[in-house]
């Protein structure tokens, strides 16, 4: 296997970094998601956030920037830069655990429709195909009022609804590996099919499936953000998508409480971003058709 066709051992992994931060897409990408990452992990620790905590005083209400709240406080005297923090931490995590569900998920069934074919693919793609005709947001919003306002709930119906594109795009590079010389060498050597997909075929289409995961994190953060938005987060756990509810709930917008709704909007919007350039620029390296200018 060739330098550019390695897995994400190590060595491929340094490879990778390398590549994403000579191009300038991937360099803005990686500083946005080292930015957001020390945001959700690290800031928590030192600004931890109480949901059930509240202003002891009236004073303390939709206040804004001062040197006991550095970015205001909402609508119930809770500091705003503490919750920002929590929600960080909160909209990185469900949009990661969604995303593996979806990967495993989308990645399983394509790999395994494109190297079996026939009736087998058939099924599985029809199937794909209906998840990907009936609009995602509506049926999670359905799912979401009917199980409940849950975290674990909205990671497993974000997940389980985030897969129709990573199957076809994986169904797709498989059917293409199918047809290379090293299957019925295998074959011929005793290999069995679950051996060839996980020795051969997997190790191939990895990279594919990186690229295309980096990007469906951004999806995922936003569809946790628009169920949180709409009143269907959470409310034990701040994320950004519930400050932007609460502060849309409580009146701030319309009272021009600034520090309560930009944040959450711009720590959203920055953090899409950054998986998105990433996503593109590992896509731009892994993608033949773009080795040659990378």
């Amino acid at each position: 296997m060739s330098r550019k066709d390695a897995t994400l051992t190590t060595h491929g992994f340094k490879y990778f970094l390398r590549k994403l931060w000579r191009d300038p897409m991937g360099r803005w990408g990686l500083v946005i998601l080292l930015i957001t990452s020390f945001v959700a992990v690290i800031c928590p620790i030192f600004f931890p956030f109480d949901p059930s905590k509240v202003g002891v005083d009236a004073s303390s209400i939709l206040t804004g920037p001062s040197q006991t709240h550095w970015l205001g406080s909402d609508e119930l005297g809770r500091d705003v830069l503490r919750q920002f923090f929590s929600g960080a931490r909160i909209s990185l995590f469900v949009g990661i655990m969604a995303t593996i569900i979806s990967t495993i998920v989308g990645s399983g069934i394509g790999v395994f429709a494109g190297y079996y074919m026939g009736r087998l693919d058939g099924f599985l793609m029809r199937i794909t195909d209906f998840f990907l005709v009936v609009p995602a947001l509506p049926l999670m919003i359905a799912l979401g009022a009917i199980f409940g306002q849950n975290i674990t709930v909205i990671i497993m119906v974000i997940g389980f609804l985030s897969w129709p594109r990573t199957a076809r795009i994986v169904r797709s590079q498989t059917l293409s590996l199918r047809q290379r010389q090293f299957v019925p060498r295998a074959k011929s050597l005793g290999s069995t099919n679950l051996r060839i997909i996980r020795t051969h075929i997997t190790p191939h289409v990895m990279p594919l499936i990186v690229a295309n995961t980096i990007l469906v994190v951004a999806g995922c953060i936003l569809s946790e953000a628009t169920l949180s938005f709409i009143g269907l987060g959470d409310p034990d756990r701040i994320s950004w998508g519930t400050m932007l509810h609460f502060s849309f709930v409580s009146g701030a917008i319309g009272r021009g409480a600034w520090w309560y709704f930009l944040p959450p909007g711009f720590g959203i919007l920055f953090i899409v971003l950054g998986f998105t350039l990433v996503g593109h620029s590992f896509e731009k390296i892994t993608n033949p058709r773009h080795r040659g200018e990378s």
